[in-house]
């Protein structure tokens, strides 16, 4: 009996390990199907030879990916592109070198515990490019101004002060784009030299107007003078001269406006507490018989009692300078929008839409440029009677933008050109701030 339940039991076991084979060399064979690319190259090999082979190819490829990625990292971090990348909480996640250099970021190094990018560098203009970036799925730009507030690891006195000694502008270019899993990956591009062209030439321009004034000042009162000795054609003629005179003072003190604005705005600014809504319907006010020729109106919607810190003199010329545009290029019986809303406790916005034909896509990126003139569905021929007068900032000198951007930055605000996507016009946008800084 004994003997017998030994072969049996024998017996049951061998066949017990013959099925778990078949079961084991069936899932391998599953294994090996989706992983081999040829069966025909492998077919004479057994089933482990098979498997220990496929596996080396996969092996082989992980290794040839993780030496493209390696090759990727290394290209990036010496390029000289700043490059960061954050993750759907805003985490630090990639950081190179050009881009911590530029975002004077000297507490995150590769490999290290993630951080929050608020906790690395303070940029209201970068934050909001990576939340506009993550919520419209949509590759974006941002130039600003950045100024490091990140203070050396050893917060003494002596160290504060001799950082705070250093501490400089840096004015940046970002594009972002947006990633898998709410990751967004921004490339950040220093324009400083791009700024000091633009400042060397601003300078030249500038001692160049300051040379033209006075001959042209004399040319006005010479025209001046000869418009009542003179009559009929010659008359006309001379008050022609005398009009275009007009048109290039004004020309070059808009000039001179705009580079005192850049180079100490609080010396030209005059800041008085100002109700917004009145003195936009001032300006309204000012335009009202121009708009009537075109049976125009104003629609104006928001908060009732806005209240902020400005220069109004400075303003009235912004809001003269949109206003009128709008009016130019809407159509007849249509309205000019306006529209102000709070974004928080210290900024406001305003949205100044028209119905006109709008910018060329094109055109937008150079709107503000000193001099800058666009598509010509956005031009008009200058009026005689306004040329008479001398109003270039109505005549569409280049420059009415250039100023109303400068005034607006001076004031610590931003301003953007856009076509609106229901009106299909140009649409102004302003950020302003309610209170003067301290």
């Amino acid at each position: 009996m004994t003997l017998l339940a030994f072969i049996l039991g024998l017996t049951v076991g061998i066949v017990i390990c013959f099925i778990r084979q078949r079961q084991l060399n069936r899932q391998l064979q599953r294994m090996l199907n989706t992983l081999a690319d040829g069966a025909a190259e492998v077919a004479s090999l057994s089933t482990l030879s098979r498997l220990r082979r496929e596996i080396s190819r996969a092996y082989q490829h992980r290794q040839e990916l993780e030496a493209q990625i390696q090759i990727g990292q290394n290209l990036l971090e010496v390029a000289p592109l700043g490059y960061l990348q954050v993750d759907e909480e805003n985490h630090l996640i990639e950081c190179n070198q050009q881009a911590r250099q530029l975002l004077n970021v000297d507490r995150w190094q590769p490999g290290q515990q993630v951080r929050l990018l608020l906790e690395l560098v303070r940029s209201y203009e970068l934050d909001r490019l990576i939340e506009q970036t993550r919520q419209s799925q949509q590759p974006q730009m941002q130039e600003w101004v950045f100024y490091s507030t990140n203070l050396p690891d050893e917060e003494t006195t002596e160290a504060k002060n001799s950082y705070c000694t250093l501490q400089k502008s840096l004015p940046l270019k970002a594009s972002s784009l947006p990633l898998p899993q709410g990751q967004v990956g921004v490339f950040l591009e220093n324009q400083q030299s791009i700024v000091q062209l633009q400042e060397a030439r601003d300078r030249a321009f500038s001692d160049l107007t300051h040379e033209l004034r006075t001959p042209l000042t004399s040319i006005r009162l010479v025209a001046e003078a000869l418009e009542n000795r003179l009559e009929g054609i010659e008359q006309r003629w001379v008050m022609r001269m005398q009009a275009e005179v007009n048109r290039l003072i004004d020309l070059i003190q808009n000039w001179l406006d705009i580079s005192q604005l850049s180079e100490n705005p609080a010396q030209y600014l005059n800041y008085q507490l100002i109700d917004l809504q009145e003195l936009i319907f001032s300006v309204w006010q000012t335009l009202e018989p121009i708009a009537k020729q075109k049976q125009l109106t104003l629609a104006y919607t928001g908060s009732q009692t806005i209240h902020l810190e400005a220069d109004r003199t400075r303003l009235t010329q912004v809001f003269l300078n949109l206003l009128d545009n709008g009016i130019k290029h809407s159509p007849p019986q249509t309205k000019i929008q306006v529209e102000t809303k709070l974004l928080d406790t210290q900024r406001v916005e305003i949205n100044i839409i028209d119905t006109g034909n709008g910018f060329q896509e094109s055109d937008l990126p150079y709107v503000f440029d000193r001099l800058y003139r666009g598509d010509k569905s956005r031009k008009r021929p200058l009026p005689e009677s306004e040329s008479k007068r001398g109003n270039s900032w109505r005549g569409g000198s280049g420059l009415g933008l250039s100023i109303a951007q400068q005034i607006i930055i001076a004031h610590g605000g931003s301003i953007q050109a856009k076509n609106h996507p229901t009106t299909q016009g140009a649409w102004l946008q302003i950020e302003l701030p309610i209170s003067l800084e301290e």
